[in-house]
C-alpha cells in the first residue's frame, strides 16, 4: 500500500486523467487536430485521420510528427488545436478535495500546453492545488514517454524521484517514471489505446477511478 506521507511530490496527467474520458473533452482536441491536418494536407478527413495516428504512434504526439516531418509551428498548432469548447465542465468537489488533502506538492506534466491545463483545471476546481504545469513547450516539444523531457521535469523541480508519485491513464507513459524510481499509478478503464504496457512491471498501483483511489489513500471513506 502506498504511503501518502512519504510522497514529497505528486505528477499528474491532465487529458483524461483529471477529467474521465467519457466527457470526449480529448475527442474534442482530437478532431481539431484533425481538421488541423485536413487544412495543412488538403486531404479528406479519412485521410487525415490515417495521417494523424501514424504520426501520434511513431512519434509520441501528432505535433512532434508534424514539426520534424513536416515543419509545422508548434505555437501556431497548439493554440488552433486546443481552441474547444470546455463551458461544460463542471467543477469536481470531490476531486478537488482528494487531491487538496495529499500531503506534499503537485504537479501537471501534459503533453498538451500550459493554457490549455490552466482552462480544465480552473472549470475543475484544482487549479489552486498545483504549483506547476510542465508542458510540451517546457519538454521542448518532445512528448511522453521519451525519457528526456522526464529528466528535464525533475531536474527544474529539484525533484527526488524515490519520493514521487507519477499518475497517469496512458500505461506505457509510465515507463520513464519508473525508471527513474518514482512509483507509478495507472488510472485505467480509459480508452483501449491508453492501455498499452498496462502489464508491465512499471505498473505499480492501478487505479479504476481517481477520486475513490486517493481517498482510499488518506482513509477517506467514497460519498
Amino acid at each position: 500500500m502506498l504511503d501518502p506521507n512519504a510522497v514529497e511530490t505528486w505528477i499528474f496527467d491532465l487529458d483524461n486523467t483529471l477529467y474521465p474520458a467519457g466527457s470526449n473533452i480529448f475527442a474534442r482536441v482530437s478532431k481539431r487536430i484533425t481538421v488541423y491536418v485536413q487544412d495543412r494536407f488538403s486531404l479528406e478527413e479519412e485521410a487525415a485521420r490515417a495521417l494523424q495516428k501514424d504520426l501520434f504512434w511513431r512519434h509520441g504526439t501528432t505535433l512532434r510528427g508534424l514539426m520534424v516531418e513536416h515543419g509545422v509551428d508548434g505555437e501556431e498548432y497548439l493554440h488552433y488545436v486546443h481552441d474547444i469548447d470546455v463551458s461544460d465542465i463542471d467543477p469536481n468537489h470531490a476531486l478537488a478535495e482528494a487531491i487538496g488533502r495529499l500531503p506534499g506538492r503537485k504537479i501537471i506534466y501534459t503533453n498538451g500546453s500550459v493554457p490549455h491545463a490552466r482552462r480544465i483545471m480552473e472549470r475543475i476546481g484544482v487549479d489552486h492545488h498545483f504549483e506547476d504545469v510542465f508542458d510540451i513547450v517546457a519538454a521542448d516539444y518532445v512528448p511522453k514517454p521519451n525519457p528526456d523531457p522526464y529528466d528535464i521535469l525533475v531536474s527544474r523541480h529539484g525533484i527526488d524521484p524515490v519520493r514521487a508519485v507519477m499518475v497517469e491513464d496512458m500505461a506505457r507513459n509510465l515507463e520513464p517514471a519508473a525508471a527513474l524510481g518514482m512509483t507509478t499509478v495507472w488510472l485505467s478503464g480509459t480508452l483501449d489505446w491508453a492501455k498499452e504496457g498496462a502489464e508491465e512491471d512499471y505498473v505499480h498501483h492501478v487505479a479504476e477511478d481517481l477520486t475513490e483511489w486517493l481517498n482510499g489513500l488518506s482513509g477517506t471513506p467514497a460519498a
